[in-house]
């Protein structure tokens, strides 16, 4: 009689997502946790390194699909209402295409949030569909109850003033809400695709989400319980944060689109100073601080006269200005492009995490146990810091001054707040406890464990 692990190996599942680093990188790990439970996976991605080859890394068979852009256009700093519509009018025909010249029977497409079409090229196909939502459990509530018009959401004529309360989350007022919800958004590319997804959530019969039951306890049973399929499969974060080989990131870093010199010697550095002393600041892949924020940041640091790892991210005609900003205060920390953030976090000198507060290295500062100082910027992320501050209190948010930047006095306050004032061992005992419920997540045996193996299982019968 076959194996279990021989009987999956016969059912094959496509995954489908596009080449930006946020989206890229959950979807890459899952595929990879599936390969161990015994799928064949075959993810398709928009990368142009794929275009004249296919790969297998981690078990995970890479194929490109087209996106209908010319291959010299910029897909990470250009117009993405462009790229978003290129991808939605070629990517359903192209990837139609590559499904039917793969040879192999798929038994369920996975897609993510931002492709919403893939669920339809999965019913012309006949075929299943589940997402992976690459976003909080919290932040997956909001937009169901905003886009099906469930609950009143503040307007413009009740902006300050409006509370809103939706069932399991915590009390949110309009600066805690994600930006595609309120009145001023302008990112109506973004917002008319997730009206789609939420308005045909039937279109999907799973929806694995990339947080943990322990993490979201009371969001996750209220959105089920409302008769939303959801199922926390994670953290989808690199193997090396539960002491696992890592087969699939390292392996991946030739279609990353940014320079990865210096991670050497950035752990090199970071292991000559004490445990939780090194303040780490990043702000994401996508994220160019202005000037004025820069030198902000640089003033709070002199002043505070602690070691610090940066990741300054400036457009290539800026680049000039860095040196002349930062100049005098390079011997204090290191400054960075780019760093092995997974390896950074899991550094015991680092003592605190400047962050944007994006989902993926959210969700990996919880698994490293670190706490937070949140500078939340825009889309999920003053959801994210609400949940960091009000709900699993492992830090601190920045406040904003009058000009909307974070100035050097307040980032000061908040690292000194973080690391050594009357709250610091709080916020470290929470961080820990987090890691440790992370980690047994997704164990043999955790939560999101059984929720992968519960979703391999459902495939596996109801295609067989």
């Amino acid at each position: 009689m076959a194996s279990v692990y021989e009987h999956n190996q016969q059912k094959s599942v496509m995954l489908v997502s596009v080449h930006a680093i946020g989206s890229r990188n959950p979807m890459t790990r899952l595929a990879r946790r599936l390969v161990l439970k015994g799928l064949h996976v075959t993810l398709a991605i928009n990368d142009l390194a794929l275009k004249n080859h296919s790969s297998i890394v981690g078990g995970v068979h890479l194929e490109y699909f087209s996106d209908g852009l010319p291959e010299d256009h910029d897909r990470l700093n250009g117009d993405i209402d462009i790229f978003m519509s290129s991808l939605r009018k070629f990517g359903p025909g192209n990837l139609s295409a590559l499904i039917g010249s793969c040879g192999r029977k798929f038994s369920c497409i996975i897609t993510m949030p931002f492709l919403p079409w893939a669920a339809d090229v999965a019913a012309e196909l006949g075929l299943p569909c589940a997402m992976v939502w690459i976003q909080a459990c919290t932040v997956y509530q909001i937009f169901n109850c905003f886009y099906n018009r469930i609950n009143e959401f503040p307007t413009k004529n009740n902006l300050e003033n409006m509370v809103v309360n939706l069932p399991g989350v915590p009390t949110l007022r309009a600066e805690d809400f994600p930006s595609f919800v309120i009145p001023a958004n302008t990112m109506s590319t973004f917002d008319s695709i997730l009206k789609e997804v939420f308005c045909n959530i039937q279109k999907y019969k799973w929806v694995l989400g990339n947080s943990f039951m322990e993490l979201e306890k009371d969001v996750i049973k209220a959105v089920n319980d409302a008769g939303l399929p959801f199922w926390p499969v994670g953290p989808i974060v690199p193997a090396t944060y539960s002491g696992e080989e890592d087969t699939i990131d390292g392996d991946l870093k030739g279609l990353t689109p940014f320079k990865s010199a210096g991670g050497s010697n950035c752990l090199e550095w970071l292991d000559k100073h004490p445990p939780a002393s090194v303040v780490y600041i990043s702000f994401g892949t996508l994220l160019f601080l202005s000037r004025k924020q820069i030198e902000s940041i640089a003033t709070s640091l002199k002043s505070s006269k602690r070691p610090f790892l940066w990741v300054v991210k400036l457009p290539e005609n800026q680049e000039a200005q860095k040196v002349e900003i930062l100049e005098e205060i390079k011997e204090q920390g290191l400054i960075m492009s780019w760093s092995p953030q997974t390896a950074v976090l899991s550094h015991p000198s680092v003592g605190c995490f400047v962050s944007h507060c994006g989902w993926n290295s959210l969700i990996e500062t919880i698994t490293a146990g670190v706490p937070m100082i949140a500078c939340p910027q825009w889309t999920d992320q003053p959801t994210n810091a609400k949940l960091v501050t009000d709900v699993w209190r492992i830090g601190v948010k920045l406040k904003k001054n009058v000009e909307g930047i974070f100035d050097g006095e307040e980032i000061e306050r908040c690292v000194e707040e973080v690391l050594t004032g009357s709250r610091s061992e709080e916020f470290r005992k929470n961080a820990a406890g987090l890691k440790r419920a992370a980690c047994e997540a997704v164990a043999d045996g955790g939560s999101s464990d059984k929720n992968t193996q519960l979703f391999v299982d459902a495939v596996s019968s109801s295609c067989s």
